[in-house]
Protein backbone atom coordinates (compact mmCIF):
# COMPACT_ATOMS: atom_id res chain seq x y z
CA UNK A 1 0.00 0.00 0.00
CA UNK A 2 1.51 3.78 -0.77
CA UNK A 3 2.54 5.15 2.22
CA UNK A 4 -0.26 7.89 3.11
CA UNK A 5 -2.59 5.13 3.38
CA UNK A 6 -0.34 3.35 5.55
CA UNK A 7 -0.83 6.67 7.63
CA UNK A 8 -4.49 6.79 7.44
CA UNK A 9 -4.54 2.94 8.69
CA UNK A 10 -2.12 4.02 11.78
CA UNK A 11 -4.48 6.50 12.43
CA UNK A 12 -7.46 4.34 11.80
CA UNK A 13 -6.48 2.15 14.51
CA UNK A 14 -5.53 4.88 17.23
CA UNK A 15 -8.85 6.65 16.68
CA UNK A 16 -11.09 3.32 17.06
CA UNK A 17 -8.01 2.21 20.02
CA UNK A 18 -9.47 5.28 21.74
CA UNK A 19 -13.07 5.00 21.01
CA UNK A 20 -12.83 1.29 22.00
CA UNK A 21 -11.63 2.63 25.35
CA UNK A 22 -15.32 3.45 26.62
CA UNK A 23 -17.83 2.09 24.47
CA UNK A 24 -17.67 -1.54 25.44
CA UNK A 25 -18.28 -0.51 29.23
CA UNK A 26 -21.14 2.39 28.54
CA UNK A 27 -23.95 -0.01 29.38
CA UNK A 28 -21.91 -1.01 32.21
CA UNK A 29 -21.13 2.37 33.73
CA UNK A 30 -24.64 3.51 33.57
CA UNK A 31 -26.23 0.59 34.24
CA UNK A 32 -23.89 -0.66 37.37
CA UNK A 33 -22.13 2.75 38.47
CA UNK A 34 -24.80 5.18 37.63
CA UNK A 35 -27.75 2.92 38.86
CA UNK A 36 -29.83 3.33 35.66
CA UNK A 37 -31.93 0.66 33.97
CA UNK A 38 -30.84 -0.91 30.68
CA UNK A 39 -33.64 1.35 28.77
CA UNK A 40 -32.04 3.99 29.96
CA UNK A 41 -28.66 2.87 28.96
CA UNK A 42 -29.69 1.98 25.54
CA UNK A 43 -31.52 5.84 25.15
CA UNK A 44 -28.10 7.21 26.20
CA UNK A 45 -26.51 4.91 23.33
CA UNK A 46 -28.53 5.77 20.95
CA UNK A 47 -28.62 9.97 21.43
CA UNK A 48 -24.39 8.87 21.02
CA UNK A 49 -25.30 7.39 17.82
CA UNK A 50 -28.08 9.69 17.03
CA UNK A 51 -25.34 12.39 17.46
CA UNK A 52 -23.00 10.21 15.44
CA UNK A 53 -24.94 10.42 12.41
CA UNK A 54 -25.56 14.04 12.21
CA UNK A 55 -21.71 14.04 12.50
CA UNK A 56 -21.47 11.76 9.54
CA UNK A 57 -23.44 14.29 7.23
CA UNK A 58 -21.66 17.20 8.48
CA UNK A 59 -18.52 15.40 8.14
CA UNK A 60 -19.30 14.82 5.13
CA UNK A 61 -19.90 18.19 3.92
CA UNK A 62 -17.13 19.33 5.16
CA UNK A 63 -14.78 16.90 3.42
CA UNK A 64 -15.95 18.70 -0.30
CA UNK A 65 -15.66 22.75 1.80
CA UNK A 66 -12.55 22.71 3.63
CA UNK A 67 -10.98 18.89 3.25
CA UNK A 68 -10.42 15.78 4.85
CA UNK A 69 -7.05 16.97 7.04
CA UNK A 70 -8.91 20.57 8.66
CA UNK A 71 -12.35 18.24 8.72
CA UNK A 72 -10.40 15.68 10.73
CA UNK A 73 -8.38 18.03 13.07
CA UNK A 74 -12.06 19.17 13.87
CA UNK A 75 -13.55 16.30 14.80
CA UNK A 76 -10.40 15.48 16.88
CA UNK A 77 -10.83 18.52 18.79
CA UNK A 78 -14.22 17.24 19.55
CA UNK A 79 -13.67 14.10 20.77
CA UNK A 80 -10.17 14.94 22.18
CA UNK A 81 -11.74 17.71 24.49
CA UNK A 82 -15.38 15.71 25.26
CA UNK A 83 -13.37 13.17 26.53
CA UNK A 84 -10.62 14.77 28.89
CA UNK A 85 -13.70 16.45 30.07
CA UNK A 86 -15.35 13.50 31.14
CA UNK A 87 -12.98 12.39 33.03
CA UNK A 88 -13.15 15.35 35.70
CA UNK A 89 -17.36 15.54 35.35
CA UNK A 90 -18.67 12.40 34.70
CA UNK A 91 -22.35 12.72 36.91
CA UNK A 92 -25.36 11.28 34.64
CA UNK A 93 -26.10 14.18 33.02
CA UNK A 94 -22.48 15.37 32.33
CA UNK A 95 -21.72 12.04 30.96
CA UNK A 96 -25.02 11.75 28.10
CA UNK A 97 -24.01 15.61 27.63
CA UNK A 98 -20.15 14.41 26.81
CA UNK A 99 -21.23 11.51 25.21
CA UNK A 100 -23.10 13.18 22.97
CA UNK A 101 -20.55 15.24 21.72
CA UNK A 102 -18.03 12.33 21.46
CA UNK A 103 -20.51 10.87 19.20
CA UNK A 104 -20.52 14.02 17.09
CA UNK A 105 -16.91 14.38 17.09
CA UNK A 106 -16.45 10.50 16.25
CA UNK A 107 -19.24 10.82 13.57
CA UNK A 108 -17.12 14.00 11.86
CA UNK A 109 -14.08 12.12 11.04
CA UNK A 110 -15.00 8.50 10.02
CA UNK A 111 -16.25 9.58 6.64
CA UNK A 112 -13.47 11.84 5.95
CA UNK A 113 -11.02 9.03 6.53
CA UNK A 114 -12.70 6.74 4.42
CA UNK A 115 -12.54 9.62 1.95
CA UNK A 116 -9.21 10.44 2.21
CA UNK A 117 -8.10 6.72 2.34
CA UNK A 118 -9.80 6.46 -1.47
CA UNK A 119 -8.82 9.78 -2.26
CA UNK A 120 -4.74 8.94 -2.03
CA UNK A 121 -5.22 4.97 -3.72
CA UNK A 122 -7.71 5.87 -6.38
CA UNK A 123 -7.12 2.61 -8.43
CA UNK A 124 -6.46 0.39 -5.05
CA UNK A 125 -10.06 -0.44 -5.66
CA UNK A 126 -11.41 -1.97 -2.58
CA UNK A 127 -7.88 -2.69 -0.65
CA UNK A 128 -8.01 0.63 1.20
CA UNK A 129 -11.50 0.47 2.49
CA UNK A 130 -10.35 -3.21 3.87
CA UNK A 131 -7.45 -1.81 5.32
CA UNK A 132 -9.65 0.83 7.28
CA UNK A 133 -12.00 -2.34 8.66
CA UNK A 134 -8.44 -4.29 9.48
CA UNK A 135 -7.74 -1.55 10.97
CA UNK A 136 -10.60 -0.45 12.98
CA UNK A 137 -10.67 -3.96 14.26
CA UNK A 138 -7.07 -4.15 15.77
CA UNK A 139 -8.02 -0.80 17.82
CA UNK A 140 -11.23 -2.34 19.10
CA UNK A 141 -8.90 -5.24 20.29
CA UNK A 142 -6.13 -3.23 21.87
CA UNK A 143 -8.71 -0.44 23.27
CA UNK A 144 -11.62 -2.73 24.52
CA UNK A 145 -8.31 -4.76 26.22
CA UNK A 146 -7.18 -1.67 27.55
CA UNK A 147 -10.48 -0.01 28.94
CA UNK A 148 -11.44 -3.17 30.80
CA UNK A 149 -8.16 -3.36 32.02
CA UNK A 150 -8.35 0.65 33.70
CA UNK A 151 -11.97 0.38 34.60
CA UNK A 152 -11.40 -2.63 37.20
CA UNK A 153 -9.13 0.13 39.05
CA UNK A 154 -11.44 2.89 38.24
CA UNK A 155 -13.64 3.98 35.93
CA UNK A 156 -12.42 7.69 35.08
CA UNK A 157 -9.07 6.21 34.50
CA UNK A 158 -11.04 4.37 30.85
CA UNK A 159 -12.00 8.59 30.04
CA UNK A 160 -8.64 9.80 30.50
CA UNK A 161 -7.26 6.84 28.35
CA UNK A 162 -9.97 7.81 25.94
CA UNK A 163 -8.54 11.50 25.60
CA UNK A 164 -4.78 10.36 25.53
CA UNK A 165 -5.65 8.50 22.96
CA UNK A 166 -7.55 11.52 20.73
CA UNK A 167 -4.61 13.06 21.64
CA UNK A 168 -2.39 10.96 20.05
CA UNK A 169 -4.25 10.66 16.93
CA UNK A 170 -4.26 14.48 16.90
CA UNK A 171 -0.56 14.89 17.07
CA UNK A 172 -0.47 11.57 14.03
CA UNK A 173 -2.64 13.94 12.22
CA UNK A 174 -1.21 17.74 12.45
CA UNK A 175 1.76 16.23 11.65
CA UNK A 176 1.32 14.06 8.84
CA UNK A 177 -2.17 14.44 7.18
CA UNK A 178 -1.75 18.41 6.24
CA UNK A 179 0.16 16.92 2.83
CA UNK A 180 -2.88 14.38 2.30
CA UNK A 181 -4.99 17.44 1.77
CA UNK A 182 -4.17 18.55 -2.17
CA UNK A 183 -5.01 14.93 -2.64
CA UNK A 184 -8.08 14.73 -1.02
CA UNK A 185 -9.81 17.90 -1.69
CA UNK A 186 -9.26 17.07 -5.36
CA UNK A 187 -11.40 13.80 -5.16
CA UNK A 188 -14.20 15.57 -5.19
CA UNK A 189 -15.84 13.09 -2.33
CA UNK A 190 -19.62 12.57 -2.10
CA UNK A 191 -21.61 13.16 0.57
CA UNK A 192 -25.44 13.30 1.16
CA UNK A 193 -26.49 16.42 1.44
CA UNK A 194 -25.38 17.04 -2.31
CA UNK A 195 -26.12 13.86 -3.76
CA UNK A 196 -29.63 12.84 -2.42
CA UNK A 197 -31.29 14.67 -4.98
CA UNK A 198 -29.00 13.63 -8.16
CA UNK A 199 -29.20 9.18 -7.46
CA UNK A 200 -27.98 8.71 -11.25
CA UNK A 201 -29.82 5.16 -10.85
CA UNK A 202 -32.71 4.84 -9.17
CA UNK A 203 -32.85 1.14 -9.73
CA UNK A 204 -28.89 1.02 -8.46
CA UNK A 205 -29.97 2.69 -4.98
CA UNK A 206 -33.11 1.15 -4.31
CA UNK A 207 -31.02 -1.95 -4.73
CA UNK A 208 -28.80 -1.05 -2.31
CA UNK A 209 -31.40 0.55 -0.16
CA UNK A 210 -32.62 -3.06 0.00
CA UNK A 211 -29.60 -5.17 1.09
CA UNK A 212 -29.31 -2.45 3.54
CA UNK A 213 -32.64 -3.47 5.31
CA UNK A 214 -30.65 -6.81 6.20
CA UNK A 215 -27.78 -4.91 7.16
CA UNK A 216 -29.22 -3.07 9.83
CA UNK A 217 -30.68 -5.95 11.28
CA UNK A 218 -27.14 -7.65 11.34
CA UNK A 219 -25.86 -3.89 13.27
CA UNK A 220 -29.16 -4.43 15.74
CA UNK A 221 -28.19 -7.67 17.30
CA UNK A 222 -24.19 -7.24 16.61
CA UNK A 223 -24.50 -3.87 19.37
CA UNK A 224 -26.41 -6.31 22.10
CA UNK A 225 -22.59 -7.04 22.44
CA UNK A 226 -21.60 -3.95 23.21
CA UNK A 227 -25.06 -3.01 25.54
CA UNK A 228 -27.34 -5.56 26.88
CA UNK A 229 -24.62 -8.49 26.83
CA UNK A 230 -22.24 -6.36 28.83
CA UNK A 231 -24.60 -5.57 31.24
CA UNK A 232 -25.66 -9.28 31.62
CA UNK A 233 -22.16 -10.59 32.00
CA UNK A 234 -22.41 -8.28 35.27
CA UNK A 235 -25.47 -9.89 36.63
CA UNK A 236 -22.96 -13.41 35.86
CA UNK A 237 -20.29 -12.36 37.94
CA UNK A 238 -18.11 -12.34 35.23
CA UNK A 239 -15.62 -9.35 35.63
CA UNK A 240 -14.67 -6.67 33.16
CA UNK A 241 -11.42 -7.89 32.66
CA UNK A 242 -12.69 -10.76 31.30
CA UNK A 243 -16.04 -9.38 29.52
CA UNK A 244 -12.53 -7.23 27.54
CA UNK A 245 -10.95 -10.15 26.32
CA UNK A 246 -14.29 -10.99 23.97
CA UNK A 247 -13.46 -8.27 22.21
CA UNK A 248 -9.68 -8.80 22.27
CA UNK A 249 -10.28 -12.33 20.68
CA UNK A 250 -12.96 -10.50 18.39
CA UNK A 251 -10.42 -8.26 17.01
CA UNK A 252 -7.36 -11.09 17.11
CA UNK A 253 -9.39 -13.39 14.92
CA UNK A 254 -10.37 -10.51 12.65
CA UNK A 255 -6.73 -9.71 12.27
CA UNK A 256 -4.89 -13.30 12.58
CA UNK A 257 -8.07 -15.40 10.41
CA UNK A 258 -8.86 -13.76 7.04
CA UNK A 259 -6.09 -16.40 5.29
CA UNK A 260 -8.92 -18.87 6.76
CA UNK A 261 -11.90 -16.60 5.20
CA UNK A 262 -10.08 -16.01 1.84
CA UNK A 263 -9.49 -19.54 1.55
CA UNK A 264 -13.14 -20.74 2.41
CA UNK A 265 -14.11 -18.08 -0.30
CA UNK A 266 -12.00 -18.92 -2.55
CA UNK A 267 -13.34 -22.78 -2.38
CA UNK A 268 -16.56 -22.68 -1.46
CA UNK A 269 -18.35 -19.70 -1.43
CA UNK A 270 -18.09 -18.39 -4.95
CA UNK A 271 -20.23 -14.99 -4.71
CA UNK A 272 -21.08 -12.31 -2.25
CA UNK A 273 -24.36 -12.76 -1.83
CA UNK A 274 -23.88 -16.73 -0.54
CA UNK A 275 -21.12 -14.73 1.54
CA UNK A 276 -23.96 -13.22 3.29
CA UNK A 277 -26.04 -16.33 3.39
CA UNK A 278 -23.25 -18.09 5.26
CA UNK A 279 -22.78 -15.45 7.48
CA UNK A 280 -26.38 -14.38 8.28
CA UNK A 281 -26.31 -18.62 9.73
CA UNK A 282 -23.29 -18.41 11.77
CA UNK A 283 -24.62 -15.29 13.46
CA UNK A 284 -27.76 -16.85 14.09
CA UNK A 285 -25.98 -19.93 15.85
CA UNK A 286 -24.12 -17.37 17.64
CA UNK A 287 -26.85 -15.90 19.15
CA UNK A 288 -28.12 -19.20 19.75
CA UNK A 289 -25.47 -20.56 21.88
CA UNK A 290 -25.95 -17.10 24.09
CA UNK A 291 -29.39 -17.95 24.69
CA UNK A 292 -27.96 -21.16 26.47
CA UNK A 293 -24.85 -19.02 27.81
CA UNK A 294 -24.57 -19.22 31.78
CA UNK A 295 -20.47 -19.44 32.30
CA UNK A 296 -17.53 -17.42 30.45
CA UNK A 297 -16.43 -20.57 28.13
CA UNK A 298 -19.95 -19.86 26.70
CA UNK A 299 -19.56 -16.65 25.73
CA UNK A 300 -16.14 -17.39 24.57
CA UNK A 301 -17.62 -19.98 21.85
CA UNK A 302 -20.32 -17.37 21.22
CA UNK A 303 -17.68 -14.61 20.32
CA UNK A 304 -15.63 -16.49 18.36
CA UNK A 305 -18.76 -17.80 16.06
CA UNK A 306 -20.02 -14.18 15.80
CA UNK A 307 -16.67 -13.39 14.53
CA UNK A 308 -16.92 -15.61 11.77
CA UNK A 309 -19.96 -14.33 10.77
CA UNK A 310 -18.93 -10.78 11.03
CA UNK A 311 -15.47 -11.37 8.79
CA UNK A 312 -18.23 -12.77 6.11
CA UNK A 313 -21.28 -10.22 5.92
CA UNK A 314 -18.93 -6.66 6.90
CA UNK A 315 -16.69 -6.81 4.25
CA UNK A 316 -19.44 -8.50 1.22
CA UNK A 317 -21.99 -5.54 2.13
CA UNK A 318 -19.61 -2.15 1.23
CA UNK A 319 -18.02 -4.19 -1.75
CA UNK A 320 -21.59 -4.53 -2.95
CA UNK A 321 -22.43 -1.33 -2.51
CA UNK A 322 -19.22 -0.38 -4.61
CA UNK A 323 -20.39 -2.43 -7.13
CA UNK A 324 -23.81 -1.17 -7.29
CA UNK A 325 -22.25 2.80 -7.39
CA UNK A 326 -22.49 4.32 -10.61
CA UNK A 327 -19.77 6.45 -11.44
CA UNK A 328 -18.66 9.00 -9.30
CA UNK A 329 -20.93 8.21 -5.77
CA UNK A 330 -18.45 5.49 -4.81
CA UNK A 331 -18.48 7.81 -1.40
CA UNK A 332 -22.42 8.70 -1.27
CA UNK A 333 -22.89 4.56 -1.64
CA UNK A 334 -20.20 3.90 1.27
CA UNK A 335 -21.98 6.85 3.20
CA UNK A 336 -25.48 5.33 2.83
CA UNK A 337 -23.73 1.96 4.17
CA UNK A 338 -22.53 4.01 7.32
CA UNK A 339 -25.19 5.63 8.16
CA UNK A 340 -27.44 2.45 8.08
CA UNK A 341 -24.76 0.68 10.45
CA UNK A 342 -24.91 4.15 12.94
CA UNK A 343 -28.52 3.33 12.53
CA UNK A 344 -28.51 0.19 13.93
CA UNK A 345 -26.16 0.50 16.58
CA UNK A 346 -28.87 3.72 17.41
CA UNK A 347 -31.66 1.35 17.63
CA UNK A 348 -30.24 -1.54 19.06
CA UNK A 349 -29.20 -0.77 22.30
CA UNK A 350 -33.11 0.70 23.08
CA UNK A 351 -34.11 -2.61 21.19
CA UNK A 352 -32.30 -4.55 23.14
CA UNK A 353 -32.49 -2.69 26.59
CA UNK A 354 -36.53 -2.55 26.46
CA UNK A 355 -36.75 -6.53 25.52
CA UNK A 356 -34.56 -7.00 27.84
CA UNK A 357 -36.09 -5.29 31.07
CA UNK A 358 -39.54 -6.55 29.66
CA UNK A 359 -38.86 -10.27 28.57
CA UNK A 360 -35.40 -10.78 29.72
CA UNK A 361 -32.42 -11.86 28.11
CA UNK A 362 -33.19 -15.53 26.65
CA UNK A 363 -36.43 -14.06 24.40
CA UNK A 364 -34.16 -11.26 22.98
CA UNK A 365 -31.63 -13.58 21.61
CA UNK A 366 -34.66 -15.85 19.79
CA UNK A 367 -36.25 -12.51 18.85
CA UNK A 368 -32.63 -11.73 16.73
CA UNK A 369 -32.40 -15.11 15.55
CA UNK A 370 -35.45 -14.84 14.26
CA UNK A 371 -34.99 -11.39 12.50
CA UNK A 372 -31.88 -12.27 10.78
CA UNK A 373 -34.36 -14.07 8.60
CA UNK A 374 -35.32 -10.65 7.16
CA UNK A 375 -31.30 -10.25 6.01
CA UNK A 376 -31.92 -13.92 3.63
CA UNK A 377 -34.75 -11.90 2.22
CA UNK A 378 -33.01 -8.56 1.54
CA UNK A 379 -30.09 -10.52 0.32
CA UNK A 380 -31.93 -12.87 -2.24
CA UNK A 381 -34.75 -9.54 -3.35
CA UNK A 382 -31.90 -6.72 -3.84
CA UNK A 383 -30.67 -7.39 -7.40
CA UNK A 384 -33.51 -8.47 -8.83
CA UNK A 385 -34.77 -5.10 -10.44
CA UNK A 386 -31.55 -4.61 -12.05
CA UNK A 387 -30.84 -4.82 -15.35
CA UNK A 388 -27.55 -2.80 -16.61
CA UNK A 389 -25.50 -4.76 -18.12
CA UNK A 390 -22.20 -3.61 -16.63
CA UNK A 391 -23.93 -4.41 -12.49
CA UNK A 392 -26.37 -7.16 -13.42
CA UNK A 393 -27.19 -10.04 -11.77
CA UNK A 394 -23.86 -12.02 -12.80
CA UNK A 395 -21.46 -9.11 -11.64
CA UNK A 396 -23.34 -8.85 -8.28
CA UNK A 397 -22.69 -12.66 -7.68
CA UNK A 398 -18.98 -12.17 -7.86
CA UNK A 399 -16.76 -11.83 -5.00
Amino acid sequence: MPKAVWLLVIGMAINVTGASFLWPLNTIYIHVELGMSLTVAGIVIMGNAVMGIIGNLIGGKLFDRIGGYRTIILGVVITMASAFILAVFNDFYQYVILMLGLGFGAGIIIPAMYAMAGAVWPEGGRRPFNAMYVAQNIGVSVGAASGGLLASYRFDLVFLGNGLMYLSFFILALLFFRHLQADSASAAATNVFEQSQEVENRKRFKALLILCGGFLICWIAYVQWQTTISAHTQTLGIPLTYYSILWTINGAMIVFCQPIIKLLIGRWVHSLKAQIYVGLVIFMCAYLVLSQAEVYAAFVVAMVILTFGEMFVWPAVPTIAHQLAPEGKAGFYQGIVNSIGTGGRMIGPFFGGVMADLFGMTALFYVLVVLFLVGFVTTSLYDRALTDERIGRRDMETA
